[in-house]
């Protein structure tokens, strides 16, 4: 008699302690629901996944979400929408679960970096500052690429919206310099990706013609574009 109750003692404790439990659990979630209750709350972007140094923000779409946070608890500089740090790259490693911030973008000449699209080949050619945009065409800029021929006589803006990966003076020093800065003089290494195709062609017009650099954003209009030759130029 005395060993059964002392088992519905143990079984009566252990029922007392998952009830208490419960109802602390419960007393919790609703102090946490009260503390929260009319606080300021605001979207940011969080990544999914590591993002690494350098990568264009208009890459990373697909590996950050939004979400709702305490205005309290969002990162100084949060950021809701990429749009505020488009054609900027970012300045460090992203990992997952981390705010965007957009002290944590810059522009690629200043990382110094910049992610090559995937299947790109790169391709290097030698231009004099003119034909590389005024020798303002810097790393992670997107260019235009023209090629004029002199038989017969022909020009055409034969490649569009194409990244540069690197610019360095024909001695191999990085350009790196804001384009508002004083520019480099001399001739320029610009390091181009592009798909096969589109290198054979680079590296004819090169060969072959003359090679033209125009800065072209990514939301630039290039309607109306066509193949020029002398009678169309003979208005």
């Amino acid at each position: 008699m005395i060993k059964r109750q002392k088992l519905m003692g143990i079984v009566a404790s252990v029922v007392l302690a998952g009830v208490g439990t419960i109802l602390l659990m419960t007393y919790v979630r609703g102090a946490e629901h009260k503390a929260t209750q009319g606080e300021t709350r605001v979207g940011v972007l969080v990544a999914t996944e590591g993002i690494p140094l350098g990568t264009r923000a208009e890459e990373i779409g697909g590996r950050v979400k939004t979400e709702s946070v305490p205005a309290k608890v969002a990162a100084q500089g949060a950021i809701a929408d990429l749009g505020l740090v488009a054609g900027q790259v970012t300045s460090v490693d992203l990992i997952p679960g981390e705010q965007l911030v957009q002290g944590r973008f810059a522009t690629a000449a200043e990382v110094g970096k910049v992610t090559v699209p995937p299947g790109s080949l790169e391709v290097t050619v030698l231009l004099n500052v003119v034909q590389a945009a005024g020798g303002k065409v810097r790393v992670g800029d997107s260019v235009g690429v023209l090629v004029s021929f002199e038989d017969p006589t022909t020009t055409h803006l034969f490649l569009q919206k194409v990244p540069v990966t690197g610019v360095r003076t024909e001695g191999g020093e990085p350009v790196t310099s804001e384009p508002e800065a004083a520019g480099p003089v001399g001739n320029l290494l610009v390091t181009l990706a592009l798909d096969g195709p589109s290198v054979e062609r680079v590296v004819f017009g090169a060969e072959h013609g003359h090679l033209w650099l125009a800065e072209q954003p990514t939301n630039s209009d290039e309607g109306g574009t066509k193949l020029q030759t002398r009678a169309e130029m003979d208005l």
